[in-house]
């Protein structure tokens, strides 16, 4: 797959500008960055003493990560907890094994607690003080975190600004002692809350668009610039193939298989999931999920808000047919190697595709070729 790599004399020319304040920093913390386009496992990823934290950590980028958004593991010691913190960034958190707590207040001394698990998702609100606790005096808690503190790292170029400054966001967070319990406002796929408590076992709605006849909900964490959201697919089945900017954290919380990426022109390359993998699709890459296991997939997406590029409506590209302009790939348009390389990864788990209910679905409101 090509990689755009470029002559050393060209190279030369930017090499001043390949790091930026946003990377510099991580380095001064003495902190490793990682490849983030494939993780085989987020629980098993090596971490290092992050004195700031009081934890240990490691940084996961992406393709654009200098610009946009990115992503750490962190991991709290057992019986441990990690330092009073706060930040002029966005954070969205998903635990990934461990039990235990977190308090966030503001300058007025205004607190809320609340507990978590693995499978808790929660947002940390903008600049309030908060802190996690480890539950378990004998095992290591351990969370993936995606944060929008490139840009504002580049900008201002002070951690000491970004991580010091007084100031609350009344409109964030205001004390509310009920401020991340489990429940939220549904509109539409939207669902306005600020703790889930149990992604991985989470009601969803139908959202036959997708494909696969799957199930979806989307999520403002505590009312955060950046979005996030779950999906489901069956046995047997897959999801239609898109593309969108850079940034979507795609997390697997249960069910196996594999998904296919690749720039346009290119042959696809295949990424086998398990749950705790992570890939990230580069910029404007094809994507598309395939569950092979016994169960249903399900999977958790953090991500910028740039990587949902819209129509004139306001509907994610990704969501509309390329017959009609959009990113999404329809079945009917797919290659033959899709469906082959499907059925040969089921067969070998002594499986069959279940496809046949959605390629028909799909029909009645295909748009007809250009």
């Amino acid at each position: 797959m090509k990689n755009a790599i470029v002559s050393d004399k060209l190279a030369e020319k930017f090499k001043s500008e390949k790091e930026t304040p946003y990377t510099r920093f991580i380095a001064g913390e003495g902190l490793d960055i990682i490849d983030g386009i494939y993780v085989p496992s987020l629980h098993e990823v090596d971490v290092k003493p992050w004195a700031r934290r009081g934890g240990n950590a490691v940084f996961i980028n992406h393709d654009a990560s200098r610009t946009t958004n990115d992503c750490y593991v962190m991991e709290i010691p057992a019986g441990g907890k990690l330092n009073p913190h706060r930040q002029l960034f966005e954070e969205t958190i998903l635990v990934l094994s461990g039990r235990g707590s977190t308090t966030v207040w503001n300058d007025g001394g205004a607190k809320a607690s609340f507990e978590w698990g693995p499978g808790s998702i929660f947002g940390i609100p903008l600049n309030a003080h908060h802190q996690h606790f480890n539950g378990s005096g004998s095992e290591a808690a351990r969370f993936v975190s995606v944060t929008n503190m490139p840009p504002l790292m580049n900008v201002y170029e002070d951690p000491d600004f970004l991580f010091n400054t007084e100031h609350d966001f009344e409109g964030r967070f205001s004390g509310e002692p009920d401020y991340f319990a489990d429940q939220g406002e549904q509109k539409g796929l939207l669902m306005e809350t600020n703790f889930v408590a149990d992604a991985i076992n989470l009601p969803l709605i139908e959202a036959k668009e997708r494909g696969a006849g799957g199930g979806h909900i989307r999520f403002q964490l505590a009312k955060c610039s950046m979005n996030s959201h779950i999906s489901q697919f069956p046995v047997g089945t897959y999801k239609k193939c898109h593309r969108h900017g850079p940034g979507a954290h795609v997390i697997i919380l249960s069910g196996e298989g594999y998904s296919l990426m690749w720039p346009e022109g290119e042959t696809p390359k295949r990424y086998d999931w398990k749950p705790g993998s992570m890939i990230v699709p580069p910029n404007m890459w094809y994507h598309q999920h395939f569950n092979t296991g016994t169960t249903p997939a399900r999977y958790l997406a953090f991500k910028y808000e740039g990587v949902a590029i819209r129509n004139a409506q306001g509907v994610p590209k990704a969501w509309i047919s390329q017959r009609i302009g959009g990113d999404q790939i329809d079945y009917a348009d797919e290659s033959r190697e899709v469906r082959t390389m499907f059925a040969d990864a089921l067969a070998a788990n002594g499986l069959e595709p279940q496809m046949e209910t959605a390629y028909e679905a799909e029909k009645p409101d295909l748009p007809p070729k250009p």
